[in-house]
């Protein structure tokens, strides 16, 4: 838990500009909004596949 606070302190509002940058450098603004959506549909998928695996299947 400690560590994950030191990584965390470490971000700050300059460091998340230059990652946004660097983004915007790498895909351009058109194809951002295509990754974000691939992105949503993933977590999308993640939490429906852990949702499944907690509520137990009755096989008969």
């Amino acid at each position: 838990m400690y560590t994950l606070n030191i990584f965390l302190g470490m971000v700050g509002a300059p460091q998340i500009i230059l990652i946004v940058l660097v983004v915007l450098l790498l895909f351009g603004g058109k194809k951002i909004p295509e990754l974000m959506k691939g992105l949503g549909q993933g977590l999308k998928d993640f939490k429906n596949a852990t949702k499944d695996i907690e509520t137990p299947q009755n096989k008969l």
